[in-house]
């Protein structure tokens, strides 16, 4: 009996321990069930969801003619989920992907401190056996996965590097200033027009939302791809840019160093843009080889540098229309003043020289043969302020405004800088000489350069310079057109006249120092200069537009170092309008020796 009286305490302690636990179970499977079971339904949900996200296809880029310039090719990049991914599998991965595996933590530790949740890209632009491998070692590296991207491909001979510009994988200090637009391992636009209009360009992200197992691995679409977020491909950018006249320039300043810049003179239109030396732009359109980037940053013609709108450089003699026009407009002189020229200016105890004896000179002959002692006078007839005013009128001393976010504003010096620089009454009239033919301080670039042939083709209208014509949503299959900012300088049509006169007597008359820029029936005006250089060689310019009575091209070609502006610059100015302007080069022999053209033209300085 004593037996039966110690058990039964003992087994009703038990099972009514098991019933509790029982009863506490079951109250909250009915908790969890009942009460809370939509929340915490979303939230395993949730968990079974991946969210991956998908990069738009980046805009195209077409000429004036609509021929596609800058285009699309497939790549695929790798990328791993660091909440997934396990440690002991870098050096697996490593292996696969050929990758220094302290690189490879850094880019794992980068995207766990964005979100360690969201796929982060490790490495663009994979081959085919590298994807292979990947897809044979799935099951074995967890939170890794590849996504197929775009990258830049320029199918026409037009490359225009320093125009087009390059994307480049996105910093971590941009993704701090640009917040949530951006993720670790996006590109952005880093130079060019793809920097400049990188908000039309992108596009927007779209995602997928993804169900998985436990184990992580993808089972499909969740709720048959209704909540995802598609992509909105980027805008398409159509230039005023002619492919072929670029392709042209770009020829013909091969193995040189220089720019050439035209545009069209009736709104400011880029139709060429060419810096040299270049670079090739394929080698940015994925992952650029640190040694293929150490290489241009330390090569000495430094290619990465836009000669076209960032030089600052002396134009010489292709400056003379500047003096010209604010002595005719403020009535310092007219068609009747001469000047007797000797070939020599004294002022003071120093002599100023010109190239040839040129005679009895008017303004108009002074510009056609480029004649020194005629600007040397006037300049001091006209006066430093009228100079400097004028200059300013024309757009020099200030950027253009052109739509590719890097541009040197130049030096046009005044009154009031050169008292800065050398000190109030320290320096004398004979410092303006110099400035009268576009020599000493003044500093220009090609781009300010044909914007100023292209106010004097127009007669006066100055129409800020921009390479997109219209901005096409795919979307909306609407195009937005880009207007540029526009002014009117108000000078006489005599003025304008005069000095077009002179431009166009400069190319097609005899004595003229600019004939090697010569079209068959395109009646090209046209300024040569060449601009000393203390450091080499001078510099060869030359600042055209064509046809006189109806401009279509105005243009500005500068080789460096190349000795006289109209052997070396006229030629190729020549060649590249009649190129835009007929559609083809149509003389018998465009291409003529270079040698052939210093021996048979007069030059100027």
């Amino acid at each position: 009996m004593s037996e039966f009286n110690d058990t039964f305490p003992r087994k009703f302690v038990i099972f009514g321990a098991i019933g509790i636990v029982f009863i506490f179970f079951l109250l909250r499977l009915i908790q969890l069930q009942v009460l809370y079971g939509d929340v915490y339904g979303k939230k395993s949900e949730e968990n079974s969801i991946r969210q991956i996200a998908r990069d738009p296809i980046r805009g195209l880029i077409f000429d004036r003619t609509g021929t596609l310039i800058v285009d699309n090719r497939p790549s695929y990049s790798v990328t791993i989920t660091p909440s997934e991914f396990k440690s002991a599998n870098i050096f697996r991965l490593a292996t696969i992907l050929s990758m220094d595996t302290t690189l490879l933590r850094e880019k794992i530790e980068k995207g766990i401190r964005y979100n360690r949740f969201a796929p982060v890209k490790i490495k663009r632009d994979i081959d085919f056996p590298t994807l292979s491998a990947l897809e044979e070692n799935k099951e074995k590296l967890p939170g890794v996965d590849y996504q197929v991207e775009s990258k830049r491909f320029y199918p026409t001979g037009a490359k225009a590097a320093h125009l087009f510009g390059y994307t480049k994988e996105i910093s971590d200090q941009q993704l701090m200033e640009i917040g949530n637009e951006y993720r670790p391992g996006d590109n952005i636009g880093v130079t060019g027009l793809e920097a400049a209009y990188e908000r039309y360009l992108r596009g927007q992200k779209g995602f997928e939302l993804i169900t998985v197992n436990a184990f992580g691995q993808l089972l499909g679409r969740y709720n048959d791809g209704k909540n995802d977020i598609p992509v909105r491909e980027g805008n398409d950018l159509h230039l005023t840019l002619d492919a072929k006249t670029q392709a042209l320039a770009e020829s013909l300043l091969s193995g040189k160093s220089g720019a050439v810049v035209a545009i069209d003179p009736t709104n400011g239109g880029v139709i060429a843009f060419v810096s040299k030396p270049d670079y090739d732009l394929t080698q940015f359109g994925s992952v650029t080889p640190v040694d293929v980037w150490k290489a241009l940053n330390t090569d000495e013609s430094k290619p990465l540098f836009n000669r076209a709108s960032l030089t600052r450089y002396p134009p010489g003699s292709t400056f003379k229309m500047i003096l010209a026009a604010a002595a005719l407009e403020e009535g310092v002189i007219d068609i009747n003043w001469r000047v007797n020229c000797r070939g020599v200016f004294q002022f003071g105890t120093r002599p100023f020289h010109d190239l040839h004896i040129h005679g009895s000179t008017n303004v108009v002959e002074a510009i056609q043969r480029s004649c020194n002692v005629f600007f040397y006078q006037l300049m001091l007839k006209t006066g430093f302020e009228k100079w400097t005013r004028y200059g300013e009128e024309f757009g020099f001393g200030s950027s253009t405004g052109i739509d590719i976010l890097e541009e040197n504003p130049g030096l046009l010096p005044s009154d009031e800088i050169f008292n800065k620089m050398y000190g109030k009454g320290k320096w004398t009239q004979g410092y303006l000489l110099s400035l009268a033919i576009g020599q000493g301080e003044l500093g220009v670039s090609p781009v300010q350069m044909t914007n100023y042939a292209a106010t004097i083709a127009n007669m006066g209208f100055y129409h800020s310079p921009h390479a997109v014509q219209k901005i096409f949503n795919k979307q909306t299959k609407q195009s937005q057109e880009i207007s540029p900012q526009t002014r009117r300088l108000d000078l006489s049509a005599n003025t304008w006249n005069l000095i077009r006169e002179g431009m166009f007597k400069c190319v097609n008359e005899a004595g003229g120092t600019g004939q090697a820029a010569k079209v068959q029936n395109a009646s090209v005006c046209g300024k040569t200069g060449t601009a000393q250089n203390p450091h080499g060689k001078d510099h060869a310019w030359f600042v055209g537009f064509a046809p006189k009575d109806n401009p279509k091209i105005a243009i500005c070609v500068l080789v460096e170092n190349a000795g006289y502006g109209g052997a070396f610059a006229a030629p190729i100015a020549g060649l590249c309008i009649e190129q835009y302007l007929y559609g083809e080069l149509v003389r018998e022999k465009p291409l003529r020796s270079i040698t052939n053209l210093i021996l048979n033209n007069q030059e100027d300085q």
